[in-house]
């Protein structure tokens, strides 16, 4: 992994040791607007995890967490999570396809982590798979087919 060369993976965060803030630059744009703080670890050489903490307005009318915002956190993860784990900025790539199976409610209360793993790259598609937990509870599980795009 090479972190330092995504530039949204930013120093490690002084209230979450272990764990660097990934954003974009802008408050007002998509990741940090509806989001809030993302925060980014590597949990070994295949897994990097993407944490989320919940605010109401992430909450559906039934007080869990809206799975649409449990969708933005995976489609952001990602991203985030390939980059650090192949070393290399795919922020400006498209999502081509996502799979999504949610398991249990979202508990507003507990940050929200996307685990995510890289099952293959080609030379232009990341191909990824992963988890949505909360602590040792099991949310959701995705997929997802990624396309790099060059910065211009």
């Amino acid at each position: 992994m090479a972190e330092g060369k995504s530039p949204v993976l930013h120093e490690e965060h002084p209230d979450h040791p272990g764990w660097r803030e990934w954003g974009v630059a802008g408050d007002e744009r998509y990741n940090r607007a509806v989001l809030g703080l993302m925060l980014a670890r590597l949990d070994d050489p295949q897994h990097a995890r993407i944490r989320i903490f919940p605010r109401e307005m992430l909450m559906n009318l039934n007080g869990v967490i809206h799975g649409g915002a449990i969708l933005g956190l995976i489609d952001v993860a990602m991203f985030a999570g390939s980059s650090i784990l192949l070393g290399e900025s795919l922020e400006s790539g498209v999502t081509v396809d996502l799979s999504n199976q949610f398991l249990a409610p979202g508990d507003p209360t507990r940050p929200l982590d996307a685990v995510v793993e890289v099952v293959r790259e080609t030379g232009r598609m990341v191909f990824v798979r992963g988890q949505v937990v909360q602590e040792d509870d099991l949310i959701g599980s995705f997929s997802g087919i990624l396309r790099k795009i060059s910065r211009k």
